[in-house]
């Protein structure tokens, strides 16, 4: 029998297209306890949690939709799996306060980075990096759990997730790396935080209280004396600072819960369109394939000078066409799942409200996302440390670099100072002399 070697190549893509299809093997998840602190930690040994908003890569829409997610989807994670982590990491009972951070800073007992790798309702990967004030590396390492439909069953907002055991996981090292420093390693890591935030605010006074080495690891090379009326002013300072994340987080918050149900539903959704899709597509493969060999043999026929197999030809061939083209309709169905992922996606989007805070009679409005008011506090806490002290302050433009520079943030919208009567009617005190702050509507 002659093949030509058209018809061989033909032969050969059906046998790639067959060994291009892979089974998925589904990944067993062990249920992972949350450990739980067995006695009351003594209030000063509980260490402070910052959570900064998670990074991810740049996602464009071709690349979302091979990872089966969608950009603002991804964007919305960010801020969404922080919060989950918070949510476990508090009722652990092992830390003092946990929040949310828009931008990495100094001032924090252990600071948790983390990066989103991958997420689309079947699989959640995270990059998670943990780090004590004296830069001691707690945590490096990525965390990979996978979901079927029965994770998204039973859950509730704040305490159950889906991946709720790769939170426990994360919770669980933090809480293995804390019972092994002793009284005085916690009471150093508690010092350096304080340190560190009082060499941000006033470097001049506190520069040399702490020597950091190539490594980024921090001694404390002097402390302040008891009572010392800067320190003491400095941590006025750091509890106003505290007190604003705080309400940065009833911000998160909201969003949080506002967001769960839809995107508990979008996770779900979307794990079952990620199921379907897999199946179509080997049921695609297997169609067309089907139909390619079917035509396949039909000129194979032809060429081998067989008698009498005509009206077999014109059937393989036109059977085969109907298979592959059957195969190709098959397809299209995922299109149609991907766009209905896509409309759930859009509503995401989230701007924050405006922050209006009074200081010394003046109104200053924080406007723009999460990140970019943070900065402007930042500033604004400046201006209210100088005042305190009576030190020189920075003109405004060299505040700006300055905050942007620590913060790795390009500043678009200033802090506004509203001209007297012109601010909203304030709903309450916040911490400290002079100002306070809420949320414009």
């Amino acid at each position: 029998m002659k093949v030509s070697v058209g018809h061989a190549l033909l032969i050969s893509i059906f046998f790639l297209i067959v060994s291009g299809c892979a089974t998925h093997r589904a990944q067993t998840i062990v249920p992972t306890p949350m450990h739980q602190a067995q006695k009351e930690i003594p209030e000063d040994e509980l260490l402070d949690v910052g959570i900064s908003v998670f990074e991810t890569v740049e996602l464009t829409e071709k690349k979302a939709k091979k990872e089966g997610t969608h950009p603002d989807v991804r964007k919305a994670e960010c801020h969404y799996i922080p919060y989950n982590l918070k949510n476990t990491l508090q009722e652990s009972s092992y830390w003092g306060a946990v929040r949310i951070i828009p931008n990495e800073t100094d001032g924090v007992d252990v600071m948790v980075k983390g990066e989103v790798l991958e997420s689309n309702g079947e699989w959640l990967i995270l990059k998670i990096d943990v780090i004590d004030s004296a830069g001691n590396t707690w945590i490096r390492k990525k965390y990979k759990a996978k979901a079927t439909e029965d994770y998204y069953t039973g859950n509730a907002p704040g305490s159950r997730d889906a991946f709720q055991d790769l939170y426990n996981t994360v919770a669980n090292d933090m809480a293995a790396y804390r019972n092994q420093l002793s009284s005085a390693e916690v009471q150093k890591i508690r010092m350096i935080s304080r340190l560190e935030f009082a060499q941000a605010f006033s470097p001049d006074a506190f520069g040399d209280y702490l020597a950091v080495d190539n490594e980024g690891k921090a001694t404390i090379k002097r402390l302040p004396a008891d009572g010392d009326p800067q320190m003491e002013r400095v941590l006025r300072v750091r509890e106003r600072d505290n007190m604003y994340v705080d309400t940065l987080n009833e911000y998160y918050d909201g969003f949080y819960n506002e967001m769960w149900p839809a995107y508990e539903e979008w996770r779900r959704f979307n794990l079952k369109e990620r199921t379907a899709l897999r199946e179509i597509k080997w049921a695609s493969y297997k169609r067309m394939a089907g139909g390619a060999l079917l035509m396949a043999l039909a000129i194979a026929m032809d060429a081998s000078d067989v008698q009498g197999t005509n009206a077999m030809q014109n059937i393989m061939i036109i059977g085969g066409g109907a298979l592959v083209v059957d195969g190709i309709n098959v397809s299209k169905q995922q299109e149609i799942h991907a766009a209905a992922i896509q409309e759930l996606s859009d509503s995401f989007g989230r701007d924050m409200k405006p922050v209006v805070m009074e200081f010394e009679g003046n109104q200053y409005e924080l406007t723009g996302s999460a990140e970019e008011q943070y900065l402007h506090w930042r500033e604004l806490l400046r201006k209210i440390y100088f005042a305190e002290t009576g030190f020189d302050q920075l003109d405004d433009s060299q505040a700006d670099q300055t905050v942007e520079q620590e913060n790795g943030v390009q500043s678009e919208n200033p802090t506004n100072i509203l001209p007297a009567g012109e601010g909203p009617a304030h709903s309450g005190e916040g911490g400290g002399e002079g100002y306070f702050w809420m949320n414009t509507n």
